[in-house]
């Protein structure tokens, strides 16, 4: 195969600014069908992004069942993802899945059971491990240089940025709001900086303490708080089976100055990292404390694009032409799923969750 023929589903926010123009500029990548519950969008995609002859469907399993196509990305509501993952596997198609994997972690968990019954590529879109501060500082952890890493803090939160389009904010269609929205990107950044995907136990807490007052300072515009019914805010400290602790905070608002979103803060026995203010290592060194402030560029790997959702696309293109494992598997987007759905769950019984 020489070329990987991409079929849309989903043609919303998400698609027209990640997915679409970041494989538009990937030759080695063809998006040949394109399907929405909006043929209005389709056919927008389409006539910005797609082949010549490309095709737009009105139904899922017609496009599923295009012989043309060889890879499908789902960008479509969470409370879809595995349906439309696991028919596409059933098809024959590798698919690239919108984060986070499912709404439940069984939804999950049937996405990976087929992955692995048919062969098929199963992918979730983490782009931020694709950026270069992630890059490096994943490389650090690897070679050694923080040492054991038993303590890692993620960090998802805004001030006041709650998206108000879409189905962001609908529990039945979502499954949960910030955590599950941003803080999966942090709590996946988390665990690969780590390398560390067996989770012991999980207490966690959710709020709602500013959805029901609604926000004229929000970024894209006040929300109805009638149709706000997800968290606005949760937290969760993690125990790991081999000891280490990880601490989640997301929030699309709180009442903060202090902002991040997509990063993490990682205690190692040798160093420590932070991604606050850029990348900064700490430790000690002949008989002193040290801060090293790492300046990134090219020059960290200059054959790679600068953008991370176009590396993103690229690392994924090539998994599947030189057929390898995807940087981001679906057992590693099932463990993620599997702490998100017991930090919820925690929440709402007010007691600790235990993995077995």
């Amino acid at each position: 195969m020489s070329q990987v023929h991409v079929g849309m589903i989903g043609c919303g926010g998400i698609a027209f600014g990640k997915h679409l123009p970041s494989l538009a500029k990937i030759p080695e990548a063809k998006i040949t069908a394109f399907f929405d519950v909006s043929q209005e969008r389709a056919h927008d995609a389409k006539n910005k992004f797609g082949t010549p002859d490309a095709r737009v469907y009105d139904n899922v399993q017609a496009l599923l069942h295009d012989p043309d196509v060889h890879v499908v990305h789902v960008c479509t509501p969470n409370d879809t993802h595995a349906e439309i993952s696991i028919a596409a596997m059933e098809a024959g198609k590798h698919v690239l899945c919108e984060k986070p994997m499912a709404k439940t972690s069984a939804d999950a968990q049937r996405m990976l059971e087929v992955s692995e019954r048919t062969g098929r590529k199963l992918s979730i879109a983490y782009q931020n491990r694709y950026r270069a501060d992630s890059r490096w500082l994943y490389a650090a952890c690897r070679g050694g240089e923080l040492g054991e890493v038993y303590l890692a803090k993620a960090h998802a939160i805004r001030r006041r940025a709650v998206p108000t389009w879409g189905v962001f904010l609908d529990l039945e269609k979502q499954g949960g709001g910030p955590l599950i929205d941003i803080g999966t990107h942090a709590l996946d950044l988390a665990l690969w900086m780590m390398d560390n995907y067996e989770p012991r136990t999980v207490l966690g807490t959710t709020y709602r303490k500013l959805a029901e007052q609604g926000s004229p300072a929000n970024a894209w515009g006040n929300w109805n708080p009638e149709a706000f019914t997800v968290e606005d805010s949760a937290f969760a400290m993690i125990t790991m089976k081999n000891g280490a602790t990880v601490w989640v905070e997301s929030s699309w608002a709180l009442n903060t100055l202090d902002v991040d979103e997509a990063k993490v803060t990682l205690h190692g026995s040798k160093a420590g990292a932070d991604m606050k203010g850029g990348l900064r290592v700490n430790g000690e060194e002949h008989g002193q404390l040290y801060t090293k402030e790492i300046l990134l560029g090219n020059q960290f790997d200059p054959s790679m694009p600068s953008d991370s959702a176009e590396r993103e696309a690229r690392a994924w293109i090539d998994a599947i032409l030189n057929d390898q494992a995807p940087v981001v598997t679906a057992r590693q987007g099932y463990v993620v799923q599997q702490i998100l759905e017991a930090i919820y769950e925690s929440a709402n019984k007010g007691q600790a969750i235990s993995f077995a």
